[in-house]
């Protein structure tokens, strides 16, 4: 829920592991530059397995991207399939940066547990963002301008 038009823009699913192929949107914020969106199939609870993530986002990384975003659920802070996703982007991508995802699901003090625990697990910084309550959406377009100016 990154636009907040009504608009239909990207499939969405309850389930994990719908996205299946590399989808493209073109982004296009004022008269800044734009900047290409690329939603990469999932991992960890993907079905179909890590070999299709690894597959897939090997081949989209060797064109040389910019910069990467790793969206993680936070309520389950520091999957080992998370670790492993955020040290194989970062050795990949000179940018990136992490979104923690559903924000929302979890009371304050376990928010703020989960979210600490997600950055002692990544050893990186975490942008909490609820795609229902618009939380974290400011944040998270300013670390977005950032990293698509990194270059």
């Amino acid at each position: 829920m990154l636009f907040r038009s009504r608009q239909k823009v990207a499939r969405t699913s309850a389930a994990p592991g719908k996205t299946r192929l590399v989808n493209v949107f073109k982004v296009r914020r004022g008269s800044a530059t734009p900047f290409y969106l690329v939603d990469l199939p999932g991992y960890g609870f993907a079905r179909g397995g890590s070999t299709d993530f690894e597959a897939v986002t090997a081949a989209y990384f060797a064109r040389g991207t910019a910069a990467a975003l790793l969206l993680v659920d936070t309520r389950p802070p520091g999957l080992d399939s998370d670790r492993r996703a955020w040290q194989w982007i970062r050795r990949t991508s000179p940018a990136a940066a992490i979104v923690g995802t559903k924000c929302d699901k979890l009371p304050r003090g376990q928010r703020i547990r989960a979210l600490r625990q997600l950055e002692s697990a990544l050893e990186d910084a975490v942008v909490p963002v609820s795609a229902v309550t618009g939380e974290g959406l400011d944040e998270l377009w300013k670390t977005i301008d950032r990293l698509a100016n990194s270059h």
